[in-house]
């Protein structure tokens, strides 16, 4: 590590500060918010040791100080911010469980999804992988959720109980509705289970932000209240990205796999019946993940005259002058 003096020297002479409060690419366009979460959903993250990240967040500690050490290049700020992102909580700041982060989100949901898709005929394999699903669902939700305000265990079990038995409960009836249609209608019982369960385990998860609101600031980054409007607008778009995301890995392998069905490939080899399945969800995935991701900008936004009037009037007494205000709409 080199010496203070060095550090400052090179804080002094490095040209333009980078803006690490702002991603690397244009968050107002969808093509910079794509290459944002590609990124940061990127699964190699995985992968890098505590150490390794504790380094990151170390290395942008100090650049945000300006006490990098001398020769520190913008690539290697941009990637250690990077990585400090894709396993510490914007709000809270804490390193988040391994697999609740976003960078384990392909590697998990194509082995939970195409187990999904594969094993879909029998009532106990749609309860085991319902219940299995929720229950990662669950903790990707509290690990991604907006605001720094700690979520209840009463209101994380209550979640989590209505959400399975949400997906279960559907999962179960489509399955006996569809008995006599064609295969292929089958095979999409899974996704509409899957949506089902995100529109309520996600607000359910987040009650707490629609009952208290979640951080609302100016484009400074000065907090001005709590809004249960924007807990609602973030919630919102977390579910609708997170449905969208599902449709490509569990509407699209089915079909291919559907097609396989009709051959005598899978009857030779009846054994790659799920390795292929979950090998079509994760390529599905590796895109699918970062690109829904960035439908919406994370640090998403509304107009103060939308806002509660209790933040109004407190806009006012600060001065007025803001049009809007920002949040973190969470994953």
């Amino acid at each position: 590590m080199a010496d203070p003096g060095m550090m400052m020297e090179s804080s002094e002479s490095a040209g333009p500060r980078l803006n690490l409060d702002e991603p690397m690419f244009d968050q107002n366009l969808y093509t910079g918010r794509a290459k944002h979460f590609f990124m940061v959903t990127n699964p190699l993250n995985v992968l890098l040791s505590s150490a390794q990240l504790d380094e990151a967040k170390k290395l942008v500690q100090l650049y945000r100080e300006g006490k990098e050490p001398a020769g520190t290049s913008n690539d290697e700020v941009w990637t250690a911010k990077y990585r400090y992102d894709s396993a510490f909580h914007p709000d809270t700041k804490e390193k988040m469980m391994l697999i609740g982060r976003m960078s384990a989100q392909v590697p998990m949901n194509m082995c939970i999804t195409g187990c999904m898709l594969t094993f879909y005929r029998t009532t106990p394999a749609v309860l085991f992988w319902q219940w299995f699903n929720q229950s990662f669902n669950a903790v990707v939700n509290y690990t991604n959720r907006s605001g720094d305000s700690p979520i209840p265990v009463s209101q994380l079990g209550k979640s989590y109980v209505l959400a399975t038995t949400g997906a279960v409960g559907t999962a179960i009836g489509l399955n006996m509705l569809v008995k006599s249609a064609p295969a292929i209608i089958g095979r999409m019982v899974p996704f509409a289970a899957v949506a089902a369960a995100n529109c309520i385990n996600i607000p359910m998860m987040r009650s707490a932000e629609l009952s208290n609101g979640i951080p609302v600031f100016d484009e400074n980054g000065n907090r001005v209240g709590n809004s249960k409007k924007a807990a609602k607008s973030a919630i919102t778009q977390v579910v609708i990205s997170r449905i969208c995301m599902a449709m490509p890995g569990m509407l699209i392998p089915p079909f291919i796999m559907n097609q396989l069905d009709k051959g005598t490939f899978l009857k030779r080899y009846p054994y790659l019946n799920a390795p292929i399945q979950v090998s079509l969800v994760g390529l599905m995935l590796l895109f699918a993940t970062p690109l829904c991701c960035a439908l919406f900008p994370q640090k998403s936004s509304l107009p103060v005259r939308s806002l509660e009037e209790d933040i109004q009037a407190n806009i006012q007494k600060r001065g007025g002058g803001i049009d809007r205000v920002y949040f973190n709409k969470g994953l």
